[in-house]
């Protein structure tokens, strides 16, 4: 992977990481403090309302971050099973499909958004629907993204024959040893 991807995946991966860090500690301040408010006889309106929404927001950035990593469900055995040139038939005709999906999810994510123009959330009449389902296309654009950036390495090494799963683990197994070797 040369060096502006690889900076880009990283630069990527430490925003999605951020925000989705920060989408669940607001998650579970917000949770806490429902909880201790009802526990005092207080109850908020707006709280189950809210952390419906910052659950799907958490989902939408969570996926996209996970597609930035290619840690969706994957099938690398079977993949792996099959000829090197149709495997890589095989994986430009699932890139092509997860790339279709998500641009239609976009669109109709931008299709909701126009129709919800004008709606405000029940509990926090302030809030604007658009906002909070503003999520559907802007995540999907985002897995899109996430999956074109991670596609260079990816394709090297299905081409290669080598297994995500089996790299991750050797990784993980390099880095420990240079951990113990510094130790000594």
């Amino acid at each position: 992977m040369n060096a502006f991807l690889k900076s880009t995946n990283l630069a990527a991966s430490r925003i999605l990481e951020g925000v989705t860090v920060i989408l669940m500690v607001v998650l579970t301040l917000i949770v806490i403090v429902a909880v201790l408010a009802r526990l005092m006889g207080q109850s908020f309106s707006w709280y189950d309302e809210v952390a419906a929404i910052m659950l799907a927001w958490i989902t939408y950035y969570g996926s996209a971050l996970a597609a930035l990593h290619r840690r969706h469900i994957g099938f690398d055995t079977v993949l792996l099973s099959i000829s090197p040139r149709f495997r890589m038939i095989a994986v430009l005709a699932a890139e092509a499909l997860v790339l279709l999906f998500f641009g239609l999810m976009a669109w109709a994510g931008f299709e909701v958004l126009s129709v919800l123009e004008g709606d405000r959330l029940t509990s926090l009449t302030w809030v604007p629907v658009q906002f909070t389902q503003s999520v559907i296309p802007i995540g999907a654009i985002l897995f899109m993204i996430c999956q074109l950036l991670s596609l260079p390495d990816y394709w090297s090494k299905t081409a290669r024959g080598v297994s995500l799963e089996h790299a991750e683990i050797e990784e993980e197994v390099e880095t420990e040893l240079e951990k113990n070797k510094e130790r000594l």
